[in-house]
């Protein structure tokens, strides 16, 4: 893989950090690291990476809100790290704004496969453009339109609103859509879907009724190009 593709290594132990330049290095991509949260938020500026993998307990500045100053400015895809394992660390990782959550210990082609992962899904979606009446889904710029504002999503936001989109009228299942979005290695639970949708509607400002992305009942998830009510 070209080494034009640049990964931020934010981990404060230099043992895990070289494991992390090593394996990534290995794949043929170039590796900037950080060892605490400010010098991660000078990396991002100066560099410009294609996506960050991200330690949660760093020195000066945690990842958490390493992960949201990152959000402020930024859609690259953010791989949080972490020793810490429970579902309520996950779901904070997400509202935040990170796209996926390894736990450690990891194994070097488990963390490399995540990072494939995220870096072909935030390329994944090619020159096509969607339009519907009040909604424009650009692939290529990855930009969403709807009622005539943008509206930034975060990059795992932005791909499960886009295979739902591309599937109108089609009722899918949370199982469906984390093996798309997320990968068939997942190791999270379907509540994840669940997150992302929630935050999802909340970034459009849809309430209750006239929603694009329905609920389908005992199934999961439609698209519903109308955003009709009831």
């Amino acid at each position: 893989m070209s080494g034009a593709i640049k990964i931020l290594v934010v981990e404060d132990d230099p043992a895990i950090r070289a494991l992390l330049r090593r394996t990534l290095a290995l794949e043929g991509y170039q590796v900037v690291e950080a060892e605490d949260g400010p010098q991660a938020m000078e990396r991002v500026a100066e560099e410009n990476p294609d996506a960050v993998v991200l330690d949660v307990l760093l020195p000066g500045m945690d990842g958490w809100l390493v992960c949201r100053e990152i959000r402020r400015e930024s859609l690259v895809p953010i791989l949080m790290l972490t020793a810490l394992g429970q579902e309520e660390d996950e779901v904070k990782g997400l509202e935040v704004g990170a796209d996926d959550y390894v736990v450690k210990p990891f194994s070097p082609r488990q963390l490399l496969a995540r990072v494939k992962a995220l870096l072909r899904r935030s390329q994944g979606q090619g020159e096509m453009v969607l339009e519907y009446p009040d909604l424009i889904l650009d692939g290529k710029g990855r930009r969403v339109i709807y009622r005539g504002e943008e509206v930034v999503l975060a990059p795992k936001e932005f791909d499960l609103l886009f295979f739902l989109a591309r599937h109108p009228g089609q009722a899918l299942s949370r199982h469906q859509l984390l093996e798309r979005i997320w990968g068939w290695d997942y190791d999270g639970d379907e509540r994840t879907v669940d997150e992302h949708i929630r935050r999802i509607r909340r970034k459009l400002g849809e309430e209750g009724r006239g929603r694009l992305i329905r609920t389908a009942w005992g199934v999961g998830y439609r698209f519903d190009p109308q955003g009709d009510e009831g």
